[in-house]
């Protein structure tokens, strides 16, 4: 019995070492560690017929032959493990050449083709192909953001009003960006597929709308219930979409850049309050007093989780600085600046100190700071 129990824990030693032997000779990867991607074309056939994790350390790969540092931490243990790789920090999409380019793009196109759901970075594939519900998943507040905006940023869009996706943008080795964008660019195909993924956004947040829906309600009344669940930014738009649907031009620079970027936006230098409906001053009215009401227990009512939950970080941070701009400080950031002057009722105060807070603002500001610590930013949820 000792005799058998030896034999077969020698056979079964025997079975491990050799189907780890083989596991290393058959590994898919091992083929392309000596691969000049620079100079080299990929076969789509060859590509195709990896698997999700092979394509995702391929990528890494081509990546990593320039020092790129993943966040991935998969594609950051894989590179790492590599005798040639050298990390370098200071890494630019721009060392990339064109025969990279057509490679890594053969390769997204694969992983594309494979997700079970979108993912941010496949919207390429998508392009010319429409999108099926089965296809959408569930997603954070920032990856339906990039998912969307990357519908209008493979035609070179840019995302001036969100420096946070601009930034993601520009890291992007495809992105082009083009001052000259114009939405009528979009496919037929594409605007089916930005409706598609506003629609799951809003059913998976459930919020009865987002900003682009007053439309709908040109001639029905919005009630406060519809408004629940939209960050400040987002009532803002919201409001503002009632005039610029009326043609309306905006000081606020990052306002009127962002509706000069809808297809429906048609500027009117002519526009006068009066071309607003008795329905449009009403929601207006709705969407203002709904707006005041959080700003005001902002200073005035401890900020309940309810409150910030869904935000990511970048809003959250928006609404501590509120709390100071409420106040007059003036901010260092050039953007931060521009956003609150565009208020009515932002008034610098170039003498404004920590003091002037009272001891809720104070509390609300700490319980902010401590969300936005355990909140994920818009940039380190998505590799992309």
């Amino acid at each position: 019995m000792r005799l058998m129990s030896r034999h077969s824990l020698l056979l079964l030693t025997l079975l491990f070492v050799s189907a780890v032997t083989t596991s290393a000779q058959d590994d898919p990867i091992d083929a392309w560690k000596n691969f000049d991607f620079s100079q080299s074309a990929m076969k789509q056939a060859d590509v195709q017929k990896l698997s999700i994790w092979d394509l995702k350390l391929l990528r890494g790969l081509v990546f990593g032959r320039h020092g790129r540092v993943f966040k991935d931490a998969d594609i950051k243990n894989y590179l790492e493990a590599q005798a040639w790789y050298q990390p370098n920090t200071d890494f630019d999409n721009s060392m990339l050449n064109d025969t990279e380019r057509r490679n890594l793009d053969l390769i997204r196109i694969a992983e594309a083709s494979k997700h079970k759901t979108i993912q941010p970075g496949d919207m390429r594939y998508w392009r010319d192909r429409p999108i099926t519900a089965r296809k959408l998943g569930q997603h954070s507040g920032a990856e339906w953001k990039v998912l969307q905006a990357e519908v209008e940023a493979i035609h070179g869009k840019r995302f001036d009003d969100e420096p946070w996706l601009q930034q993601y943008f520009e890291e992007r080795y495809w992105y082009r960006a083009n001052d000259k964008y114009d939405s009528k660019k979009l496919s037929t195909i594409e605007r089916k597929n930005l409706e598609m993924l506003t629609t799951a956004q809003k059913k998976q947040r459930k919020v009865a709308l987002l900003p682009g829906d007053m439309e709908l309600f040109e001639n029905k009344a919005i009630t406060e219930l519809l408004l629940r669940g939209l960050s400040l930014h987002e009532l803002r738009l919201l409001r503002n979409e009632v005039y610029a649907r009326h043609g309306r031009m905006f000081r606020a620079e990052w306002l009127q850049q962002y509706f000069y970027q809808q297809p429906w936006y048609s500027p009117d230098e002519n526009f006068k309050d009066e071309s607003l409906s008795g329905n449009d001053k009403l929601n207006v009215e709705t969407i203002v007093k709904y707006e005041n009401r959080i700003h005001q227990e902002l200073g005035t009512k401890p900020i309940t989780r309810a409150l910030l939950e869904g935000l990511f970080l970048e809003d959250a941070s928006q609404m501590r600085q509120e709390i100071y701009a409420r106040h007059g400080k003036v901010f260092k950031e050039a953007w931060l600046q521009k956003y609150f002057s565009s208020f009515d009722w932002y008034k610098a105060d170039p003498n404004f100190t920590d003091a002037a807070l009272t001891e809720v603002e104070k509390k609300n500001i700490a319980t902010i700071a401590a969300y936005e610590k355990r909140a994920v930013t818009a940039m380190s949820t998505i590799e992309g």
